[in-house]
C-alpha cells in the first residue's frame, strides 16, 4: 500500500469514485459521510491525504478542516465543492486546506 486516503462527502457516488480510483492505484481508502464519522476514523488511524466536501450535513468542511488540523497538522487536506462561489479560496487556506477542487471532479484529475 502506498498510503491511506480519507474522502469525506455526503454523496455516495463521490466516495465510490475515490475508492475505485485510489484503490486501483494502490492506496487504502477510507470514506465518511459526515464530519463526525471522519473524526472517528482519524482517532483510530493515521491518514496521509484527506479530501473534504465543503458542504456537509452538520459540521461543514471548513469547520472540519480546522478540527483536523489541530490533531493532524501534517496531513494533506483538499477541499471539494460544487458551490465554489460560496467558499472563497482564501477562507479554505485560512482553515488549513492545502488546495481546492470544484465538482464535478473529473477522473483525470484524480488519477
Amino acid at each position: 500500500m502506498k498510503g491511506k486516503i480519507l474522502v469525506v462527502d455526503d454523496e455516495l457516488s463521490i466516495r465510490d469514485l475515490f475508492a475505485d480510483t485510489f484503490n486501483d492505484a494502490g492506496y487504502e481508502v477510507r470514506a465518511a459521510e459526515t464530519g463526525e464519522q471522519a473524526l472517528e476514523i482519524l482517532k483510530q488511524e493515521r491518514i496521509d491525504v484527506i479530501f473534504l466536501d465543503l458542504r456537509l450535513f452538520g459540521m461543514n468542511g471548513i469547520e472540519l478542516c480546522r478540527k483536523i488540523r489541530k490533531t493532524n497538522p501534517i496531513s494533506i487536506i483538499y477541499a471539494m465543492t460544487g458551490w465554489a462561489a460560496l467558499f472563497e479560496i482564501e477562507e479554505c487556506r485560512e482553515a488549513g486546506f492545502d488546495d481546492f477542487f470544484t465538482k464535478p471532479l473529473r477522473y483525470e484529475i484524480l488519477s
